[in-house]
């Protein structure tokens, strides 16, 4: 009896056990996504990005990773932190600005990248063609070149005989090279004195602020890239202190004290470049798919500061706000 049941036994383990195997799924994938950033955590930006891939079911820790590399203010360390997570073999890259995007794309050719925050894809040499891009690259343009002479005519009906202008810059980022001096082809077209006051580190803010000081300028435009956005309290304090009127390329500018911005929602750009990661997480190729451009732009206004400013906003501006900030 022992040794029939034995048999018995050993033979319902020998049937079972393929159904028990075959019952147990594999292993999800687990997607590594590497994010290189100019700036320093925490980034609201960053953010929007995870949040997005949240809503399209990708959730930490189960289908996926996150590998953080921030350069902190430091674009020069953006090609070591490039390389290193090449070096960690992550499925996809997004970087966030003209030089993380570059840093990126000489680290790999295979590894998929993802920009965001690139002003001038193409002038910049990050995509030879924005409706095929070509190898492993593709993003979000925040169309930003082609926004400056929109923006000083905005400056211009806010502030009557605006000219001269200060042009407020980071001239160590080669996208903003070219924004630079497309804002200066407008101002020239439209007939207003734009002078570059560029600067490229902490130190440089001092020289900057104080060329400001000894010249007669009546409004300050400020271009927009990871180290001008980091020091935004700064530059919207000195703008507040020589009570001069300020126009911004984003919002956070206004939300911080800067009177007037105009340009492209930069945390639903991160959003969009969450749609763009998943898509290749399915298969796509980057160098397939269309880097997109920003079709809708947000014209933010800060009342208080235009008071405090002695500044009246013009009905046919007010008129065209999508916000207005006045707290």
């Amino acid at each position: 009896m022992r040794r029939r049941e034995f048999i018995r036994l050993f033979s319902s383990a020998v049937v079972a056990w393929p159904l028990t195997a075959l019952a147990q799924k594999p292993a999800a994938k687990i997607w590594r996504l590497g994010i290189l950033q100019p700036g320093a955590p925490p980034e609201p930006l960053v953010d929007a990005l995870q949040e997005r891939l949240k809503e399209l079911g990708y959730s930490e820790g189960h289908d996926i990773a996150y590998e953080y590399r921030w350069a902190e203010g430091r674009p020069q360390r953006l090609t070591e932190l490039a390389k290193e997570l090449v070096d960690l073999k992550v499925d996809v890259i997004t970087a966030f600005s003209t030089p993380a995007a570059i840093a990126a794309q000489k680290a790999t050719q295979t590894i998929p990248i993802v920009f965001a925050g690139v002003g001038d894809p193409v002038g910049s040499g990050v995509v030879s063609s924005l409706s095929r891009p070509g190898g492993n690259i593709t993003g979000i343009s925040i169309l930003a070149t082609e926004l400056s002479a929109k923006r000083l005519e905005l400056l211009e009906e806010i502030v009557p005989g605006a000219s001269p202008v200060a042009m407020f810059w980071n001239d160590s980022n080669p996208g903003m090279v070219l924004r630079a001096h497309e804002a200066q082809n407008a101002a020239d077209r439209l007939g207003l004195n734009l002078q570059s006051i560029g600067v490229h580190d902490l130190i440089s803010f001092d020289d900057a602020f104080a060329t400001i000081n000894s010249k007669q300028f009546n409004a300050l435009l400020t271009l927009v890239d990871p180290f001008t956005n980091e020091h935004r309290q700064r530059i919207v304090d000195f703008a507040a202190k020589r009570r001069l009127p300020a126009i911004y390329e984003s919002r956070e500018f206004v939300d911080a004290g800067g009177l007037i911005s105009y340009g492209p929602n930069l945390p639903e750009h991160q959003r969009r470049a969450a749609d763009y990661v998943s898509m290749i997480f399915k298969g796509s190729k980057p160098g397939d798919i269309p880097v997109e451009q920003p079709t809708k732009f947000e014209l933010i206004i800060n009342l208080k500061t235009a008071r405090a400013l002695g500044l009246t906003i013009p009905p046919t501006v007010l008129e065209r706000a999508d916000e207005l900030i006045d707290s």
